[in-house]
């Protein structure tokens, strides 16, 4: 490669993973409330998929859960990957939901 094209990926590699607050690459991060919840109740879910009503109302939670954890990535997010990650989510999220109650 020569020294533009370096140059105008390692900008954009910058500004999409740099941490605002740290500075450090931030492209992942340990789960935090909403996700253990999400995973938590998922895997409740999924145990209880011979009781549908329970099942149902895990999945619900398990859905909040995930939805809570978007919103706050995509209003709080420490970087524009992190942001939109948080949206792609709630995207799929509205997709899946409108997927579930047409089926």
């Amino acid at each position: 490669m020569d020294q533009g094209r370096t140059g105008v990926f390692a900008k954009t590699v910058d500004w999409l993973f740099r941490n605002r607050s740290t500075g450090a690459l931030t492209i992942a991060q340990w789960p935090n409330l909403p996700l253990w919840l999400f995973g938590g109740l998922s895997l409740a879910g999924w145990a209880a998929r011979t009781n549908p009503p329970l099942a149902d109302w895990l999945s619900i939670g398990a859905d909040l859960a995930l939805a809570w954890w978007a919103l706050d990535e995509l209003l709080r997010g420490v970087n524009p990957w992190r942001r939109f990650l948080g949206a792609a989510t709630l995207i799929g999220l509205a997709a899946l939901i409108t997927l579930r109650r047409a089926g």
